[in-house]
């Protein structure tokens, strides 16, 4: 059995964007309630997710906008920073230890303390750019995890894999062109941010998937196209934006995968890598399906 480390902190479950959001503090009770009741729980290692240091931002950060931010984190009521994406008073520190989970991570499985890692972090991260929120992410956990492993551990070669229903733009914007990470991302297309489809950078493995498609089309993707490149590139750690709004029951979107593509999955990355896989949440946004989908992820990930 692996040595499965979970990561996340109270401070995330503070983080909210008014009434309704879909993007809820409820979702991460809602995978605890779930995985106490399954028992996964007993089957995971905890950590407190710590403040990330500013400087790991940085490098995939502008400073003016982590400044602006802290900046714009109010004191009380809630600030808009563009349509979906909202501020409260715990929302600055929340994001701090969402960035900071990721970090934390890449440590514990790069120093062989854990064979690999979950982080039970909100808000999620990769359609945060470079200088802008987007699509409820502020900072972007899976971009900023990527630069700490290259910069901090001295990897040649990140892979990040991206199944949910909305493709990473931001994560793609930080690391287009950039030979030393192999993105590999499933996404329905048209769909928001309305980006991935076309012309992307020859480390992008991008795969549009149109609406309705389900555990057939995806799974082809998977031993057709992201296996090949991945074995090909041989990464030194795999990095997940786990999004699991691309579920049947996640109205967010229109894809139709079930519980079982996402642990077959995560089955089929174990194999690379040496096992070595950093994982952490993204979307996900019907409560029940959200549970059910992180726990079936975890248990493949603890064997």
């Amino acid at each position: 059995m692996a040595k499965t480390a979970y990561i996340t902190h109270p401070d995330c479950r503070l983080h909210d964007m008014g009434s309704y959001h879909p993007e809820c503090p409820q979702r991460l009770q809602a995978i605890d309630d779930y995985l106490l009741s399954q028992g996964v729980d007993t089957l995971l290692t905890p950590y407190d997710a710590p403040l990330v240091a500013l400087e790991a931002l940085f490098r995939v950060h502008a400073k003016s906008y982590v400044e602006k931010l802290r900046e714009t984190s109010p004191t009380a009521g809630i600030v808009h920073l563009d349509a979906d994406t909202a501020m409260n008073s715990h929302s600055w520190k929340a994001a701090l230890r969402a960035a900071g989970a990721a970090v934390l991570a890449v440590d514990l499985v790069m120093r062989g303390e854990v064979d690999n890692a979950f982080c039970a972090i909100r808000p999620p991260g990769h359609h945060a750019l470079r200088a802008a929120a987007m699509g409820f992410c502020i900072f972007n956990n899976v971009a900023v995890a990527t630069a700490h492993a290259l910069e901090e551990h001295h990897l040649e070669r990140v892979a990040i894999i991206d199944f949910d229903v909305h493709h990473g733009n931001g994560s793609e914007e930080a690391f287009s062109g950039d030979a030393r990470v192999l993105m590999c991302g499933i996404f329905q297309h048209p769909f928001f941010p309305f980006s991935g489809a076309h012309d992307a950078a020859a480390n992008m493995l991008n795969v549009p998937l149109a609406r309705g498609a389900g555990s057939k089309e995806f799974r082809a993707v998977v031993e057709q196209q992201w296996i090949p490149r991945l074995e090909s590139f041989k990464p030194q750690l795999i990095l997940i934006s786990a999004g699991f709004d691309a579920h049947r029951e996640d109205d967010i979107g229109g894809l139709e995968l079930v519980e079982d593509d996402f642990a077959w999955c995560t089955d089929q990355l174990k194999k690379l890598a040496q096992g070595r896989i950093v994982s952490m949440l993204e979307g996900g946004y019907n409560l029940d399906a959200l549970a059910r989908c992180v726990a079936a992820h975890l248990k493949v990930l603890v064997g």
